[in-house]
């Protein structure tokens, strides 16, 4: 390999191991003309399945942009570099070994909900955010609910909501700020067990 300092055709290996949970090489080489050292990483080269969009149009899995999103997503929050890293690895390797030649973008959109579901909440919920479209406050809430609550099954996206059930004007816009009513079974059993 040349070197990326000078341009001298030969360098020598000094250290290698394993990265990337074992799907990469790390080596650590030094120039043999000018002594400088500096970092490659050998990885199989495998074909990538496309991504189909929710507009049926089709691109390559680009490995950048899903680490850009998952970055916005983590923007300002304590997550260390090297964790985003893993993050981004173990989600080629699952879209890699679907051996699919075309993946849903839906599909790439859940694992990355999945990996920053580990990585951090706040960021999870940004990503959900968008990813799921939320319209309102209750949205969220359901969200943060399936978040503390990991038995409650992953929605897949939301559905628009129709027109036809259009609340009065009146209730549309505001939050209740009472907490809702307990189902007439539960207030039964309550009042049985005071007596």
């Amino acid at each position: 390999m040349y070197c990326p300092f000078c341009g001298h055709i030969e360098t020598k290996v000094t250290d290698s191991r394993l990265a990337g949970e074992g799907r990469q090489i790390r080596r650590r080489r030094e120039c043999l003309s000018c002594g400088e050292r500096f970092t490659t990483f050998e990885t199989a080269e495998l074909v990538m399945p496309m991504v189909v969009k929710g507009d049926r149009t089709r691109e390559p899995f680009d490995e950048g942009k899903l680490r850009s999103g998952m970055e916005k997503a983590l923007e300002k929050r304590p997550v260390p570099r090297a964790q985003v890293d893993e993050a981004v690895s173990r989600i080629a390797h699952k879209v890699r070994v679907l051996g699919d030649r075309e993946v849903p973008s839906r599909a790439v959109g859940e694992l990355v909900m999945e990996e920053l579901r580990q990585l951090d909440e706040v960021a999870y919920v940004r990503f959900a955010s968008v990813y799921r479209h939320f319209e309102d406050v209750e949205a969220f809430h359901e969200e943060i609910r399936r978040l503390r609550d990991p038995s409650l099954a992953t929605p897949g996206p939301r559905e628009p909501k129709r027109p036809a059930t259009r609340q009065p004007a009146q209730d549309r816009d505001q939050l209740s700020l009472l907490p809702p009513e307990s189902p007439p079974s539960q207030e039964r059993g309550a009042e049985e067990g005071h007596k």
